[in-house]
């Protein structure tokens, strides 16, 4: 099951950036006293308590305005208010109820979302709590009073949305087993091009126009008698290079999509090679524990020799340093080039990301790695493995019981990793550690 996704909205100047601070526990958004500074909607996954949900900041809402800026803004907060499971509507306790908050509530009501009404700059009750009462009138609920600046109410606002999240119930997984393959990558590389050869129809739009794809659609494709969902998604292009605002807001599409998908694609252009942006799209799907395939598309397009796939992995290899488990596949979605063989690898992907070792043989390849090369020590203090188990599927984590945690250094977690590779594959997923000290500390 995704994570539920909670938006932030209001008009300008309400504290949106900071209360998006304040719940993400850190300096993300910009933060300045400008009506309308946030152009760019900004995620962030966060937790509370036992909650996972990723957090979308919006520019403000102004319902009325003929301000073209404004008026971009109000479109992309609709974005984020269609995406988002949960609203946050944030008002201003000093400004008091304005004729722009009801348009807001207007809006909202219409969405037909659930909405927790939160009143910001409430630094102190005795001070301000009589003017928290005046938002009842907005007829949202109970207004909870909150102070992003100070970090107050914060535990009492996210108890209020979480209420608000869908059960997690244990057959939801179950109910639809099919495959579930997010495309990503920049806008013009070729995503929705390589679903309608694998469909053999055009039913997604392609259009030479960089951005043509607005929302994640959702495609069946059927091979070999196995249905797959290809989730297409908006692409993502460097912030310098964009041109019209609602394309700033589809990384949140992205997002949402790649939390959906079991594997996901990242779509590189061939002719132009890996770039800085290719590998923040691909954190996107790493940072999640996705399966991760690269397909490098228009190989059609690049004069080659013998070496030229190699130096071109290469290359690949060294941006995406982070995830070197990844699989390759040299494609070109225009001739149809090698377009097959994603089936068997997305089939590979998936099996490697549901993979169980048992205990006992898990355990016989750990205890072997430290027999082979001696865990570190320091100060006469060595490192010892007493117990490992593996603990979840998509990704594969395992937990490493250990007399020192401090002493399982990284370069030694990446041994480990190694090995287990070596004996099980677990080819294109990344394999997550955990690390216990005797006591139940846990470092991740």
């Amino acid at each position: 099951m995704s994570k539920p996704v909670v938006a932030i909205v209001g008009r300008p100047n309400t504290g949106k950036s900071s209360l998006f601070n304040a719940l993400a526990g850190e300096q993300i958004a910009i933060v300045k006293d400008t009506p309308g500074v946030t152009r760019d909607r900004i995620y962030a996954d966060c937790t509370w308590l036992d909650k996972s949900f990723t957090l979308i900041d919006t520019g403000g809402i102004e319902p009325e305005s003929g301000d073209q800026m404004l008026v971009h803004m109000r479109e992309q907060a609709q974005i984020a208010i269609e995406t988002a499971d949960v609203i946050i509507f944030l008002t201003d306790v000093r400004m008091g109820l304005t004729d722009a908050d009801y348009g807001v509530s207007d809006i909202l009501r219409r969405s037909k979302k659930p909405v927790v009404l939160a009143v910001n700059k409430v630094d102190s009750f005795q001070k301000f709590g009589n003017d928290v009462y005046e938002f009842y009138s907005l007829a949202m609920g109970d207004p909870v009073p909150v102070s992003a600046a100070s970090r107050l109410g914060i535990g009492d606002l996210l108890e209020a949305v979480a209420k608000h999240f869908p059960e997690e119930t244990a057959g939801e997984e179950e109910e639809d087993s099919r495959p579930k393959v997010a495309v990503i990558g920049k806008p013009n590389v070729g995503k929705s091009s390589i679903i309608n050869r694998l469909l053999g129809e055009n039913r997604v739009i392609v259009s030479d126009v960089a951005g043509t794809t607005r929302d994640a659609i959702d495609t069946v494709v059927v091979h070999d008698g196995q249905e797959y969902i290809f989730i297409d998604t908006a692409g993502l292009r460097r912030k310098s290079k964009i041109t019209e605002d609602i394309e700033r807001y589809s990384i949140i599409r992205t997002v949402s999509a790649v939390e959906r998908a079991d594997v996901v694609i990242l779509v590189i252009d061939a002719s132009e090679g890996v770039t800085e942006q290719d590998a923040k799209i691909a954190g996107i799907a790493h940072d999640r524990g996705k399966g991760i395939i690269v397909a490098v598309n228009k190989w059609d397009l690049v004069e080659k020799t013998d070496k030229t796939m190699k130096e071109f992995t290469d290359k690949i290899r060294l941006t995406l340093s982070f995830m070197p488990y990844a699989e390759f596949l040299f494609i070109s979605a225009e001739t149809g080039q090698r377009m097959n063989k994603l089936f068997e690898l997305i089939d590979m992907v998936r099996s490697s990301q549901t993979l169980r070792i048992r205990t006992g043989v898990l355990n016989e390849i750990i205890t072997e790695a430290t027999v082979l090369q001696q865990p570190p020590s320091d100060k006469g203090h060595r490192l010892k493995i007493f117990y490992s188990t593996q603990v979840a599927v998509k990704p594969p984590t395992f937990v490493h019981f250990v007399n020192d945690k401090q002493l399982m250094h990284f370069s030694y977690q990446r041994y480990l990793e190694n090995r287990i590779r070596e004996a099980f594959g677990f080819r294109g997923t990344m394999i997550r550690f955990l690390v216990r000290e005797r006591q139940g500390k846990e470092e991740v």
